[in-house]
């Protein structure tokens, strides 16, 4: 392996690792799985308007950060397919900026999340799919993902950007 896929894969393989790590310290305090959840590793996602290498380690991340959902194997297979889409939209448009700061890439993991974390959640409940619980689980975890990806997220990006950091994502 050339060394430009070597620091690929190791820095993909440590978003994915600090996504994992913050997503558990999250589920410690019952923050990281159910409609309402504030996974501290969401932050994260802005690196997707830094770097490709983002795009594995945010997924990678995910997955393995899913492992103990109590919504198992399809809240791995949902929720890491969502933090793929909002990891690659979010990278898409990592250049349209407002006063240097991303904001349309903040709103892919919003939306990502929201849609199918909110219709995933719904499927489990014990009457079945119903329009307005869908819309209120993904109210739900739409606004915990806002908070997160605008309220942590930009800030970080900002300080990554600001210490030139950048260059080591």
């Amino acid at each position: 392996m050339n060394k430009k896929k070597t620091v690929f894969v190791v820095r993909a393989a440590v978003i994915a690792a600090l996504y994992a790590g913050l997503t558990y310290a999250a589920s410690l305090l019952n923050l990281a799985y159910g409609s309402i959840q504030f996974r501290f590793s969401e932050a994260l996602t802005l690196l997707a308007a830094i770097s490709p290498a983002s795009i594995p380690g945010l997924t990678i991340g995910c997955l393995l950060g899913n492992i103990t959902s109590p919504y198992g194997l399809v809240d791995i297979l949902c929720g890491t397919f969502a933090t793929l889409v909002a990891a690659v939209l979010s990278y898409a448009t990592r250049n349209v900026k407002f006063k240097d700061l991303p904001l349309l890439s903040a709103i892919f993991p919003v939306l990502s999340n929201a849609i199918i974390v909110g219709l995933e959640i719904t499927l489990f409940m014990p009457e079945g799919f119903k329009l307005q619980a869908f819309l209120i689980n993904a109210l739900q975890v739409g606004i915990g993902e806002l908070v997160i990806c605008y309220g942590l997220g930009l800030p970080l990006y900002k300080v990554i950007k600001k210490t030139k950091l950048d260059k080591m994502i």
